[in-house]
């Protein structure tokens, strides 16, 4: 791929992985390794995985913002269950730059398949908002542990994993749990970011540009949702399946 097309490449991806968050929501950042692999053209798998943990982290923390202005951010539980998987995430990445970049992927495309199958299963809401459970805080912190340490070794967001993570420890309902995950998928992003910078595994202006795509996709997915909101659930099936997709291609290129 000649050098001058690397920019907008990296641009055009983030506008889809941003536009695909703000439309589908938890897992819509999950192409962002693989496009960055297959599509901009990054060779080593933790460079792939670094960058897009960067971009992951910084798009978060831009969606914080709409979140905490509409009061849907449990500040105390979300900084427990973010503190605790920053230090999760900061173990995990640790473990996943010492895996080899094959098997990396290959466990990568495998997690993508999860990820689709839960994106079709759809979530699951009792609508009873039961915050402060018991014992909230132990809680909070053991699965912010989990799901932080699950997303440090694969470089995600990992807001499929914080969301329900957060209403099983503290009871919050699904509004405030996914206000609340963008607090904690920003710290997991950034301290799987900073561990691979460490190691010289992050492309700073790839990354730069890949947050300056996500953050005009976000915007345009934002006004899509408006539009598309009867069609939310075919909008979900579709990015599941290229989900999917994806992950059988990462599957054969890697076997």
């Amino acid at each position: 791929m000649p050098p001058t097309f690397v920019p907008l490449l990296a641009v055009a991806c983030g506008v889809l992985v941003g536009f695909a968050l703000a439309l589908v929501g938890g897992g819509g950042s999950i192409l962002a390794t693989p496009l960055l692999l297959y599509v901009v053209g990054l060779r080593d798998p933790h460079l792939a995985v670094g960058t897009s943990a960067l971009a992951v982290a910084a798009n978060a923390f831009a969606n914080l913002l709409p979140h905490a202005r509409a009061g849907h951010v449990r500040w105390r539980a979300a900084g427990v269950f973010a503190a605790t998987g920053a230090l999760g995430a900061w173990l995990g990445s640790s473990l996943g730059k010492a895996l080899d970049g094959r098997r990396l992927v290959l466990l990568f495309a495998l997690l993508m398949l999860v990820v689709a199958a839960r994106m079709l299963r759809g979530r699951r809401d009792d609508g009873r908002d039961r915050y402060p459970l018991p014992h909230m805080m132990p809680r909070l912190g053991v699965t912010g542990m989990g799901a932080g340490g699950l997303a440090g070794f694969f470089g995600i967001g990992g807001g499929f994993l914080a969301v329900p993570g957060l209403m099983l420890a503290s009871g919050m309902e699904i509004v405030q749990a996914i206000g609340s995950s963008m607090l904690a998928v920003g710290a997991f992003g950034l301290a799987t970011a900073a561990n691979y910078a460490l190691s010289g595994l992050v492309d700073w202006p790839v990354a730069a540009e890949f947050v300056g795509g996500g953050i005009v996709g976000g915007w345009l997915g934002a006004f899509g949702a408006q539009r598309l909101a009867q069609r939310r659930g075919a909008l979900r099936l579709g990015f599941a399946a290229a989900v999917a997709a994806m992950a059988i291609f990462m599957l054969a290129k890697s076997l």
